[in-house]
């Protein structure tokens, strides 16, 4: 049976590529200095090995070559594009992108936590997608994982949410979301409860998850 418009197979996610400039300081125009530019790699696989990897041999800076849908009718590269921001911006790594909104979906603060955008074509001149960048902060919407469950600390809207996970169905889909899943892998009941606390997208067939890892606590660890 053909899956939703612009869905594809699990292989077909994992393989996605991304364009990405990548160089050694947050700064974007110290890129062109010498010995400071791991120039443009066009990166797919599995993104939280990736990123880590990246963050380890220096990389604090990405620029993305082309704009990032955000509406849930957005295509595979966008999304895989969305969960490699998502990574970079739990290392603290600065991205520069464009984001493409055609639906209204980026003033409902859902992505707010990523690295912010350049800015958001399409999506007029609505205040909370101004806000974007001046109410960013690093653990915005963070998670953690403990033995048996999972917490999650979410400051998207404004007052701080926090979810704790420790049911097993809902631990094991988590695990599957991080790189992101076909949507019919995650059960029906588990997939509601985690789309109803905004702790996961669906794009291109796929859910996959937002909260970042929390890989240090930022200081003072009460902002978080």
């Amino acid at each position: 049976m053909p899956g939703p418009a612009g869905s594809v197979g699990s292989a077909g996610w994992t393989a996605a590529g991304v364009e990405v400039e990548l160089s050694r300081d947050y700064e974007p125009g110290a890129g062109r200095l010498p010995g400071m530019s791991f120039g443009t790699r066009r990166l797919a696989g599995a993104w939280q090995p990736l990123a880590a990897d990246l963050y380890r041999a220096g990389v604090r800076h990405a620029r993305l070559a082309e704009p990032v849908e955000l509406c849930p009718a957005a295509g595979v590269g966008s999304a895989r594009a969305l969960v490699l921001i998502r990574e970079l911006t739990a290392h603290a790594v600065a991205v520069d992108w464009v984001a493409r909104c055609r639906d209204g979906c980026a003033g409902q603060g859902l992505f707010n936590h990523l690295y912010p955008p350049d800015r958001v074509d399409g999506a007029g001149e609505d205040a909370a997608v101004r806000g974007w960048r001046e109410s960013f902060f690093l653990g915005k919407c963070v998670f953690r994982r403990g033995p048996g469950f999972a917490e999650v600390r979410d400051r998207r809207l404004g007052s701080l949410e926090m979810f704790t996970i420790d049911e097993p169905e809902h631990l094991a889909a988590v695990r599957e979301l991080t790189e992101g899943v076909p949507a019919d892998r995650v059960p029906p009941a588990v997939r509601r409860d985690l789309a109803d606390a905004r702790l996961i997208a669906e794009q291109a067939g796929h859910l996959w998850w937002l909260p970042t890892r929390a890989y240090r606590w930022p200081f003072p660890a009460l902002a978080v």
